[in-house]
């Protein structure tokens, strides 16, 4: 390489200077930044530009992630020359050989990563399901952890290590680390059967077996993240929740029904209580007509005919305060109707 450059530039006004082989490495990174910058302009003005006038976003993507990297893989590629331009080989050069293969396998990565993306992205709108939504993130993970098992056995490879040795004692060594990240194992594996099995999706209202509720926010390799109604971050194992009982309250769809317990006093009319109650119930407009509102006389308590008024509303979240709302309408409507609302009571027989 050096003797073509000399042999092109060495009849210029300059060219006797460059047979001085420092002169000559400064001349080749000089050039270097030169084409680096030169790609730059290339990108944004011819590249970026015939992107803009495609169908599709994935080449614009892939540009403007892959740009930069190129720039810094070009000056990296003309720092090697000119560490070679003055003959110093071992460590420096080995140093320059891995920054520019963590380089390249990272501009393969971003465009993997753009056409995962870009395409994963689209077909999962084409779906009705979001199964395909939580599955891309855990994708992407998985396809970042292979490109960095690629980058270090490469970069191993450039500095003469020999894994085979390594990879002998793999078998013993597998055993170890398969004791030690069994939990990490059986919380990836979880999170995988989660998925495959939509027990939830992101967004879902649920009540885990520990007794959290709250709406799914996102679903990990190693775990997910459960916001409860108080804003609370609650990060579970994977490995527990599918190995527990999950109430979920979005499905099969995402009205429930909640209900408010009350007694009134012996002698009251049934009847009376039941189209008081009902009434109270159909004139919120909150509650659901579809399935209907009901009130059932369900005993004879020791102090009082108890009731349960049972009604649906729209999602999960309207329930707890719908119930509030409906708990002092009721009292207040039994006051109004003059419908006795009794104390516990208790009676003594004194034997003498």
């Amino acid at each position: 390489m050096k003797e073509v450059i000399l042999n092109w530039f060495g009849t210029l006004p300059f060219g006797t200077y460059l047979q001085n082989k420092y002169i000559f490495a400064i001349f080749i990174l000089v050039a270097f930044v030169f084409v680096a910058k030169l790609s730059l302009y290339i990108f944004e003005k011819f590249f970026q530009r015939w992107a803009k006038k495609t169908k599709t976003d994935i080449d614009d993507i892939i540009f403007e992630r892959t740009k930069t990297p190129v720039f810094y893989l070009l000056l990296a590629l003309g720092v090697k020359f000119a560490i070679l331009s003055l003959e110093i080989n071992g460590i420096v050069n080995q140093s320059i050989n891995s920054l520019m293969a963590i380089v390249f396998v990272f501009i393969v990565a971003r465009v993997v990563d753009v056409i995962i993306d870009v395409w994963g992205k689209s077909f999962a709108k084409k779906t009705e399901s979001t199964f395909d939504d939580i599955l891309l993130p855990l994708f992407h993970k998985l396809v970042k952890v292979i490109f960095v098992i690629i980058t270090i056995l490469w970069v191993l490879k450039i500095w003469n290590i020999d894994i085979g040795p390594y990879l002998a004692g793999a078998g013993i060594l597998g055993i170890v680390i398969g004791f030690a990240l069994q939990d990490s194992l059986k919380n990836i594996i979880g999170g995988v059967t989660l998925v495959l099995d939509k027990t939830f999706e992101i967004g879902d209202k649920v009540k885990i077996e520990s007794g959290e509720v709250g709406a799914i926010h996102d679903i990990g390799l190693r775990s997910t993240k459960l916001v409860t109604y108080d804003n609370e971050v609650i990060y579970i194992p994977n490995g527990y929740l599918a190995n527990s009982r999950v109430q979920n309250y979005t499905r099969p769809s995402p009205k429930v029904r909640a209900h408010v317990s009350f007694g009134v006093e012996y002698g009251s009319d049934i009847t009376q209580v039941q189209k008081v109650v009902l009434g109270i119930l159909e004139k919120d407009k909150e509650i659901l007509s579809d399935p209907e509102p009901t009130v059932q006389f369900l005993e004879m308590g020791d102090s009082a005919l108890n009731f349960k008024a049972y009604f649906w509303v729209e999602k999960w979240g309207m329930a707890y305060g719908k119930k509030l709302e409906m708990t002092e309408a009721i009292y207040n409507g039994l006051n109004k109707a003059k419908i006795g609302i009794p104390f516990p009571t208790r009676t003594v027989h004194l034997v003498k």
